[in-house]
């Protein structure tokens, strides 16, 4: 088994103005989804995050605070999951919740370092 990170990207759901019941209603699906995971020992760890961007940038490490106005889309969150191969990380994506709001989601096979 391989570790695979699962990046969510999509729209700020308080920018698309979801009511406090859509909200609750897609967290449900969220929360769904993470226990199916959870139940076939496929989810390791994983996190929500908040909007708000700190970035670091180059050789004078230029400070800029974030939501930035030109990132119509954020990262959300993410998940580290095992699985055999991205293909198999490919089918367990197709449960993400946020595809009917244009989410996305990226899949990146996490490096192992031999010290």
């Amino acid at each position: 088994m391989k570790d695979f990170m699962m990046i969510f990207i999509g729209a700020d759901y308080q920018e698309l103005g979801l009511s406090p019941e859509q909200l609750q209603e897609r967290m449900g699906k969220w929360f769904a989804w993470n226990e199916k995971m959870s139940a076939q020992g496929i989810v390791k760890s994983g996190d929500a995050l908040v909007p708000v961007v700190k970035r670091v940038v180059g050789k004078d490490r230029t400070i800029s605070d974030g939501p930035f106005a030109d990132s119509k889309e954020l990262i959300g969150g993410y998940y580290i999951v095992s699985a055999e191969s991205a293909d198999a990380v490919v089918e367990i994506a197709q449960d993400y919740p946020d595809y009917d709001l244009g989410g996305t989601v990226e899949i990146r096979e996490v490096m192992v370092f031999n010290q």
